[in-house]
């Protein structure tokens, strides 16, 4: 009887084997977990509100997002799972991957926002607010907001429950970076509906035909940001 046993662990053992095996050891294999949110290309889920786009974004920004998820410097209970184990390696070739996806962006639903309050959401983006001493988006995000290399990333295309989201986790503290945590000054010297305003106009905004992202060195960050520091992104 143990002999039959001990050969039907072995059958067993053989056939797992199989199917591990017949797993492709792919790119597209190994980056599943990430296109079942962000999509095929990393475009984003538009429809749900809350996966953002990775495609085009700036592999740097990229690659310390998955790290800030495994520093638990972000929060969010399915990516850290993910990223848990994976390697340096590993993480900056998915960030390669998605940084070089060029995909057509997909609108994603506004809500109802009054005129007024899409008058601010551009002041703030386009102008800042000295009083507030917020300054604008475009300082470092770029004149045509798509981000700058190499740890900026991109505003346009993003939905509007994820912009807004974002803002209130770096008011909250469930999300940050490295200090001084610039954004996290930025975002909490904002109203709530500043946060809103801002939000909405960006969802709303056309997407400029050069969604490249501009080049390293040429902002020059109006805060001191510990992620530019530690990245060289500001001139």
């Amino acid at each position: 009887m143990s002999w039959v046993l001990v050969l039907a662990g072995m059958v067993a053992g053989g056939i797992a084997y199989a199917d591990q095996a017949s797993v492709p050891d792919t790119l597209k294999q190994r980056i599943a977990a990430c296109t079942a949110c962000h999509g095929l290309h990393g475009e984003g889920s538009p429809g749900s509100g809350f996966f953002p786009r990775l495609a085009g974004k700036p592999a740097g920004y990229l690659a310390l997002q998955i790290q800030n998820f495994q520093r638990g410097r972000r929060h969010y209970a399915p990516m850290e799972y993910t990223v848990r184990q994976l390697s340096p390696a590993y993480i900056h070739q998915i960030a390669e991957y998605f940084a070089a996806q060029q995909v057509p962006y997909e609108r994603a639903p506004v809500p109802d926002i009054a005129p007024s309050l899409l008058q601010r959401g551009q002041q703030l983006v386009s102008l800042g607010d000295p009083a507030l001493k917020v300054p604008p988006c475009q300082a470092c995000h770029g004149k045509a907001l798509t981000g700058t290399e190499p740890s900026v990333p991109g505003l346009v295309g993003l939905p509007y429950d994820y912009i807004s989201s974002q803002l209130g986790s770096w008011r909250t503290g469930t999300r940050a970076s490295a200090a001084p945590d610039c954004m996290a000054i930025i975002a909490n010297r904002l109203a709530p509906t500043d946060i809103s305003a801002v939000a909405a106009w960006l969802a709303s905004h056309e997407v400029p035909a050069d969604t490249h992202p501009q080049p390293a060195g040429s902002i020059t960050p109006p805060l001191r940001c510990g992620v530019l520091d530690a990245a060289g992104g500001g001139s």
